[in-house]
């Protein structure tokens, strides 16, 4: 199958198979592209933490709007962004680019001092607007590939992410949740499962300008 029938496969899943999960091999899949997603400056403000228990899966469906399907999963996929970014992440990447493509600083120190007064002008709240917009990045690309790999998804936002942070310890790790992905195998009769795509024609939300 391509692409395109790939994602016409694919269908925000309402009920998963409890009963099957995700091979480690198709979890190394997800993390690597998670990893290699697209990012503003190739900062990666963004984090993704996997869950396989069903206790702390169970425990978070009643902060979820009692979505069953984040303890049906296989693996519930939490999307979290840095609570704090500050000039250290910037140095820390460019020390990466050094290492990996070799680059001199003299290419390398325009665009890190660039950086670092960027990052410095902007206040919390920004900071964390900007790297929720890296999220979505990262969450349209894991529901491509999940597709791709013929995962069954269902990324959720309907979730209180204060309780997510405190069960999960999250701010420990200066990291707070903004998006949900239950990952797994769609059941046999979830609701969903024979149901036509509905989206609207092409032409009304493309537009060519050539």
């Amino acid at each position: 199958m391509n692409s395109i029938e790939n994602l016409e496969w694919r269908y925000a899943v309402k009920k998963f198979d409890d009963q099957k999960f995700l091979e480690e091999t198709q979890i190394s899949t997800l993390k690597k592209a998670f990893n290699l997603t697209a990012t503003s400056y190739g900062l990666q403000p963004i984090k993704l933490v996997i869950i396989k228990n069903k206790d702390i899966q169970q425990q978070l469906v009643k902060h979820s709007w009692n979505q069953q399907q984040i303890v049906q999963a296989s693996h519930l996929l939490v999307i979290c962004v840095d609570i704090k970014l500050d000039e250290s992440d910037v140095e820390r990447y460019f020390e990466r680019v050094k290492e990996i493509r070799n680059t001199p600083d003299k290419i390398i120190n325009s665009f890190k001092d660039y950086l670092k007064n960027a990052i410095a002008s902007k206040t919390i709240e920004d900071l964390l607007s900007w790297g929720k917009n890296q999220a979505y990045l990262a969450l349209g690309n894991l529901l491509t590939v999940c597709a791709n790999e013929k995962i069954d998804s269902c990324p959720m936002e309907g979730f209180i992410s204060e309780k997510y942070d405190e069960i999960l310890k999250l701010k420990e790790k200066n990291i707070t949740s903004v998006l949900v992905l239950p990952v797994g195998f769609r059941a046999k009769d979830d609701v969903m499962i024979h149901q036509k795509k509905v989206r609207k024609d092409i032409s009304e939300i493309v537009f060519k300008m050539y």
